[in-house]
């Protein structure tokens, strides 16, 4: 597993890895669904207090990326934009448009599982998360479980090729 740019991170393997299977249970609702497996939450002091899921198909929402969904469910919780003292963790690394809202949101720390070759930008295409020009940066964590996270991705796509009546894929 590949960590963080800051090794004197707090936080250890066991306890990321717990809290990317909790972001996996959300990627998994999202496949129940028939979306793209992506899942997300966000951690305060040992709580979750944001949930998301990739809804993009169901709610014909291109901005309903299980990010941005559990930003706006842990800001309601906090009654607070800046998620300051959170950690996001999700399944997939975060595209432009999540990257913009992680670093908007104030969230210190980010860690995902595996990365987004078409649109990774926590170091993948590029670092909107680092990018050293906005007056925030996100500490970055990858390649958490990212076997597992990995596999959600390749098995759905596989199915979804399987299938006659699918949509195009991306």
């Amino acid at each position: 597993m590949l960590l963080s740019n800051d090794p004197s991170s707090t936080v250890d393997q066991d306890e990321h890895e717990h809290w990317m299977r909790e972001a996996i249970l959300e990627a998994q609702k999202a496949e129940a669904l028939g979306e793209v497996p992506i899942g997300a939450v966000i951690v305060r002091h040992g709580e979750i207090i944001g949930r998301g899921y990739n809804l993009r198909e169901s709610t014909f929402d291109g901005t309903a990326h299980a990010e941005i969904i559990a930003i706006r469910e842990a800001s309601r919780q906090l009654q607070a934009w800046r998620l300051l003292d959170c950690r996001l963790y999700v399944t997939l690394e975060p595209c432009p448009m999540c990257a913009g809202a992680i670093v908007q949101s104030r969230v210190p720390m980010v860690i995902y599982g595996t990365t987004d070759p078409k649109a990774g930008c926590a170091g993948t295409l590029m670092n909107l998360l680092q990018e050293p020009r906005f007056n925030h940066r996100t500490e970055v964590i990858h390649g958490v479980l990212q076997p597992e996270c990995a596999s959600l991705l390749t098995q759905f796509f596989r199915k979804l090729r399987g299938r006659k009546d699918a949509p195009p894929l991306p």
